[in-house]
């Protein structure tokens, strides 16, 4: 595992795409970028979910074992395997865990060290501040 981060930002879709454009004009104009690859996700319960106890233990695990299949993974985090395929599946369609064809089965792969979280508070933002003069 190499060392990499990925950002899971808590924002609206209009703000994603506000952010991609950018991200691709700069692109096309030659300029570097210093964006972590990331995951975008719409709410503070969307939030919790992704990064609940059971997933982050999910996730650790597959970092730091190395897991030849789910079987491995279920059994090293002492859960049902159907349990771990969905919420390994779940985490692989959002980005966070990769899959990997080791013979006869997948292999979960994490392939960052560090999990970088942005979430806009709203304080000191335009909306915050005229409601608090209204």
């Amino acid at each position: 595992m190499t060392e990499n981060t990925l950002t899971v930002r808590v924002e609206s879709n209009d703000e994603f795409f506000d952010r991609a454009l950018e991200a691709a004009a700069k692109a096309d104009a030659g300029e570097l970028t210093d964006d972590h690859t990331g995951v975008s996700l719409p709410d503070e319960a969307a939030l919790a979910r992704v990064l609940s106890e059971k997933n982050l233990e999910l996730i650790r695990t597959t970092a730091r074992e190395e897991p030849k299949s789910l079987r491995e993974l279920a059994r090293l985090v002492d859960r049902d395997i159907k349990n771990v395929s969905n919420a390994i599946n779940d985490l692989a369609e959002l980005g966070l865990v990769e899959f990997e064809q080791d013979g006869r089965s997948k292999r979960p792969v994490v392939w960052y060290s560090d999990i970088h979280v942005e979430y806009d508070l709203g304080v000191g933002t335009d909306d915050t501040e005229v409601a608090a003069q209204g």
